[in-house]
């Protein structure tokens, strides 16, 4: 008789062995909640269509609905016709935007996240006083590009690291950095301590770029991860913080982590010999999308998940004020 030399069976744990955690917070930011709600108050108020510049927020499913009910998706300004409804997505848009806007006679509600109008100040202060501006970021980013045309004289664009040592400035007493609201707040730390060392007098901005949504979701993704044999972010591929949470988890010690958006895209073949499940999802992703995936997991003998609570969020931004008057005349109109 001859022996199997092979590699054992990789056996699926007992019901009783297997763990969900869920990450706290998670979801929905109050930014992308404000942006959300504003078109879908813009097409309850103006009616169908209203015009929406880039996607309102980086999730498929929220889209979507929201072209479901009467929202257009478009790249630029000259796809909306003259006079339209159109609103700016919550990455924010240059002044140059603006400029076209008005010149197309165009109603514009603006969107943009309250924390990213904070970097736009930020960046125009620093301009105004003559500073050469590092901006650390992803090319191509709505957001970036928004910042970016703020002060295109003075800004240039650093992503890593190694990119600092090809930077020119005229004046290394006169740096500062900003950066995009998204992004790993470790990964963006060893981005500014480059700059730093390479211009030591370097300014910082009044206070950190990197949103409180963001940092609540990496230090509960940490939190979650340390123990995971497998996290799973719900969240779709061109959202920048739901892309770091996948980076983030394995970073934290996380046997493996995947990026989804929603049940459907998750292999089972990921479940294979896996104890602890975490469970987490970025600032733009709808609640439901995550009790999909706790569903998925309980249909594969997966108990209730577990919350583990990091940070407590209360935070509710205003919506846009030109909306605000609308919806106040029509209110009075009514009356």
């Amino acid at each position: 008789m001859t022996s199997d030399l092979g590699m054992p069976p990789v056996l699926s744990p007992d019901a009783a062995d297997r763990s969900v955690l869920l990450a706290a917070p998670r979801g929905y930011c109050a930014g992308v909640d404000r942006a959300v709600i504003t078109v879908e108050k813009a097409l309850d108020l103006y009616g169908a269509p209203v015009y929406v510049r880039k996607q309102i927020v980086h999730n498929k499913h929220v889209v979507a609905g929201l072209e479901q009910r009467g929202a257009v998706f478009v790249e630029e300004l000259d796809e909306v016709p003259e006079g339209a409804t159109v609103v700016f997505s919550a990455h924010g848009v240059s002044p140059m935007v603006h400029q076209q806007a008005a010149e197309r006679e165009l109603k514009t509600i603006d969107a943009t996240c309250p924390l990213v109008t904070k970097v736009h100040h930020e960046a125009r202060r620093f301009a105004s006083d003559d500073y050469d501006i590092l901006l650390i970021g992803h090319a191509g980013h709505e957001e970036v590009e928004g910042t970016a045309g703020e002060a295109p004289g003075n800004i240039q664009l650093v992503e890593t690291p190694a990119d600092v040592a090809k930077v020119e400035v005229r004046d290394p007493s006169k740096v500062a950095w900003l950066s995009q609201t998204t992004l790993s707040v470790d990964e963006t730390m060893a981005v500014v301590a480059a700059i730093r060392e390479r211009f030591p007098e370097l300014l910082d901005p009044p206070s950190d770029d990197i949103c409180y949504a963001t940092q609540n979701r990496q230090l509960a993704v940490k939190e979650i991860s340390r123990e995971a044999d497998l996290v799973i972010v719900v969240g779709s591929g061109n959202s920048s913080n739901s892309v770091r949470l996948v980076e983030v988890a394995l970073e934290a010690g996380a046997k493996a982590s995947y990026r989804v958006d929603d049940a459907s895209e998750i292999d089972e073949a990921w479940l294979e010999g896996v104890r602890t499940v975490s469970v987490t999802s970025g600032a733009s992703v709808p609640e439901d999308l995550v009790e999909g995936v706790l569903s998925f997991l309980a249909d594969r003998g997966y108990p209730d998940a577990k919350a583990v609570h990091t940070a407590e969020e209360s935070l509710i931004f205003a919506l846009p004020p030109e909306l605000r008057r609308d919806l106040r005349a029509a209110e009075k109109a009514r009356a």
